[in-house]
C-alpha cells in the first residue's frame, strides 16, 4: 500500500511540474476528495463526478448564477414559454465553440443538433448512445420522470429548439440548469461512433465550458486547461488540476504546505485550526443538503414501516451529531432541509427511545435481526465521516438486540451497488440540492420513477408519489407548498429513511484564492476564480 501511495504521489508531482513549466501561468490545484465515476454527467448523480465534468467542462441551455440559485441564460440566450406551459422554445447563443482536442476538431459551432442529441440519447431507447455505457440508467433523467414528461424535442431551425411536454412542469427551467442537462457535441459523438469508440464520450469529454479536459490518471490527477475561446471570456486561471486525495488529513496537510489551494470537506474537528492558521481562509454557509440512512424497503423485514420506525427510534441522533459534525450540523427531521421553501416545520421527529424500539420490533415479530450498514468511503457535505457514523449506529442498534455489520466499497462501486433493488443492507448517503426546488429532493430521491436509481430506499408508495406528481404540474407556489408539506407527513409516517443531519458547508482554501463562491448545490466551480499574485 505504501508503494502504491508513493507511486501516485510521484505521478501527481510529475503532472504538477508539467504545468509549472509555463511562464507565469496561473495554475489552480484543487484537492478533490475522490475519483469521478466517468466524465459524462448525464450518467451519474455524484457531486464528485459533476465537479470533474459538468461544473467546469460543459454548459447547459440555462445556468445557475455562480453562488446563487438564480437561473440565467447559458448556451440559450433566451427562451419563450407557451401560455399553457407545454412548449419551451430556446434561442441558442451564436458563437459557442466546442473544445478542440488532440482527438477532435469541431467543424461548426454549437447548434440545435447538439441540444437534441444530448437529450434524445437519454429519452430514446433506440438511440445508439442510449446504452453506450454498460448498465447506463440515466438516473437523473428517469428519476425526474423526464421520459413521461417530454413529448418531443423539435428543431425549429439551426439555432432554435422547442421542447414539447405532455403536462406542465413547474420546475422545468431550473431542471434544465442541472448537470444531467449538459450539452454534448453531436459531431464528436458521431465521430466516435464512426471510429467504433463510443466509450470515449465518457472518458475524454468535449464540452463548450470554461475548462477543457487534458488528461486523467485514475485515482491520482485530472488536468484541465482554460478554454481560450470560451463564449463568456477566458477564465482568469490558465490551468486547473484536480489532485485526487481521499484522506482528509492529507488534504489539509497539502493545503498548509501550499500543494493545493482548496480543500472541499475539512473535518469539523479541524475548523478552529484552519481559522487560526496564517495563509488559510475558511468559508462557511448553511447547506442545501440532507444526510440519511436509506433502508431497502423491498427486502424483508425492512418492507414493514413499523420495523423501519422502530429502528429509527434506536438512533441517538444528538450523540451522532455531536461526534460526527461537532457543531457543524443539525438534526434532520424531514427529507428536505429547513432552508428549502415548503419545508414542513410542524413535522415531528421519531423520538430516541431504545426501549420502545425494542418493543416495536417484538410486536412486528422481528427477533435476532442482523443487517448491514453501508458506510461511504468519502467525505461529503452531508456526512463528514460515514465510518464513524456507522459505528455509532451499530452501537445503538446493539442496544435493542440488532446486530449490524458495517460494509463499504470504493466510491464509484458504492454508488452503483447501492442502486440494486435487491441490495442487502441500509445505505448511508445524502443529497445536496441541484436546482433549489423541493421536487429535486422528493421526486428524485423518493419518487417511484427513481426506484433502481437515485431512490436508494427502493420505495414506491403511491399516496406519496401522487402528491409529488401533482405538485409538479401546479404553478402556484402556495399550492405546491401544501402538497409538499403533506408529502413530508406521509414520508415520516412510512419512514423509508432514517433522516440524520443537515450540515453547515465548510471549505478551506489558501488566502491567495480570489472570488471563490460556495455553490449552494454543493459543486465546485472554478470559472471566475483567480489567484492573487
Amino acid at each position: 500500500m505504501k508503494l502504491q501511495h508513493g507511486m501516485k504521489a510521484a505521478v501527481l508531482a510529475a503532472g504538477l511540474a508539467a504545468f509549472a513549466g509555463g511562464a507565469q501561468a496561473k495554475t489552480f490545484v484543487y484537492c478533490s476528495e475522490g475519483s469521478p465515476e466517468g466524465f459524462d454527467p448525464a450518467l451519474y448523480t455524484s457531486g464528485t463526478t459533476f465537479d470533474a465534468s459538468s461544473k467546469n467542462v460543459f454548459n447547459r441551455l440555462v445556468e445557475f448564477e455562480r453562488g446563487t440559485t438564480k437561473t440565467v441564460p447559458g448556451v440559450a440566450e433566451s427562451w419563450d414559454i407557451s401560455d399553457d406551459g407545454l412548449e419551451y422554445t430556446f434561442h441558442l447563443r451564436p458563437g459557442v465553440k466546442f473544445h478542440t482536442t488532440d482527438d477532435f476538431t469541431p467543424t461548426r459551432e454549437l447548434n440545435a443538433d447538439d441540444v437534441i442529441f444530448s437529450f434524445e440519447r437519454q429519452l430514446d431507447p433506440e438511440n445508439p448512445y442510449h446504452q453506450y455505457v454498460e448498465g447506463a440508467s440515466w438516473e437523473y433523467f428517469n428519476g425526474m420522470s423526464m421520459p413521461d414528461l417530454i413529448k418531443s424535442i423539435e428543431k425549429v431551425d439551426d439555432m432554435t429548439v422547442k421542447f414539447v411536454l405532455n403536462r406542465p412542469e413547474a420546475p422545468m427551467i431550473a431542471n434544465l440548469a442541472m448537470d444531467f442537462a449538459s450539452i454534448q457535441s453531436k459531431e464528436y459523438a458521431d465521430q466516435l461512433a464512426k471510429d467504433g469508440n463510443v466509450q470515449q464520450l465518457n472518458q475524454k469529454p468535449v464540452g463548450s465550458g470554461p475548462f477543457q479536459f487534458v488528461a486523467y490518471q485514475p485515482d491520482a490527477v485530472i488536468r484541465y486547461k482554460a478554454n481560450p475561446d470560451y463564449w463568456a471570456g477566458k477564465a482568469p486561471i490558465d490551468d486547473l488540476v484536480f489532485a485526487i486525495t481521499t484522506d482528509q488529513s492529507v488534504r489539509l496537510q497539502k493545503l498548509k504546505a501550499g500543494e493545493c489551494m482548496l480543500d472541499p470537506y475539512p473535518n469539523p474537528a479541524d475548523l478552529d485550526e484552519i481559522k487560526s492558521t496564517d495563509g488559510l481562509d475558511l468559508k462557511q454557509q448553511e447547506g442545501l443538503n440532507v444526510g440519511y440512512l436509506a433502508y431497502n424497503t423491498k427486502v424483508a423485514p425492512f418492507d414493514d414501516p413499523k420495523v423501519r420506525k422502530a429502528l429509527n427510534m434506536a438512533f441517538n441522533k444528538e450523540a451522532i451529531l455531536d461526534a460526527v459534525f461537532q457543531g457543524a450540523g443539525k438534526v434532520a427531521v424531514a427529507p428536505i432541509p429547513p432552508t428549502m421553501w415548503s419545508y414542513n416545520a410542524d413535522l415531528k421527529d421519531d423520538p430516541y427511545d431504545p426501549d420502545a424500539a425494542k418493543k416495536m420490533l417484538e410486536e412486528a415479530g422481528v427477533t435476532d435481526l442482523s443487517m448491514k450498514i453501508w458506510a461511504m468511503p468519502v467525505q461529503r457535505p452531508y456526512n463528514p465521516n460515514a465510518r464513524r457514523m456507522a459505528e455509532l449506529m451499530q452501537a445503538d442498534l446493539a442496544k435493542i438486540g440488532v446486530k449490524a455489520e458495517i460494509v463499504s466499497y470504493e466510491w464509484g462501486e458504492y454508488l452503483e451497488r447501492s442502486k440494486a433493488e435487491d441490495r442487502d443492507g441500509a445505505v448511508l448517503l445524502g443529497w445536496t440540492g441541484d436546482n433549489g426546488d423541493p421536487d429535486n429532493f422528493l421526486a428524485v430521491l423518493l419518487g417511484c420513477d427513481a426506484v433502481g436509481g437515485s431512490n436508494r430506499a427502493q420505495w414506491c408508495y403511491e399516496p406519496f408519489n401522487d402528491l409529488i406528481q401533482k405538485a409538479k404540474v401546479v404553478s402556484d407556489q402556495d399550492e405546491r407548498t401544501k402538497l409538499y408539506e403533506e408529502a413530508q407527513v406521509v414520508f415520516k409516517e412510512q419512514a423509508p429513511w432514517a433522516t440524520i443531519a443537515h450540515s453547515l458547508v465548510s471549505e478551506a482554501m489558501s488566502d491567495k484564492v480570489e472570488n471563490y463562491k460556495i455553490d449552494p448545490f454543493g459543486g465546485h466551480i472554478f470559472y471566475g476564480v483567480d489567484i492573487a499574485d
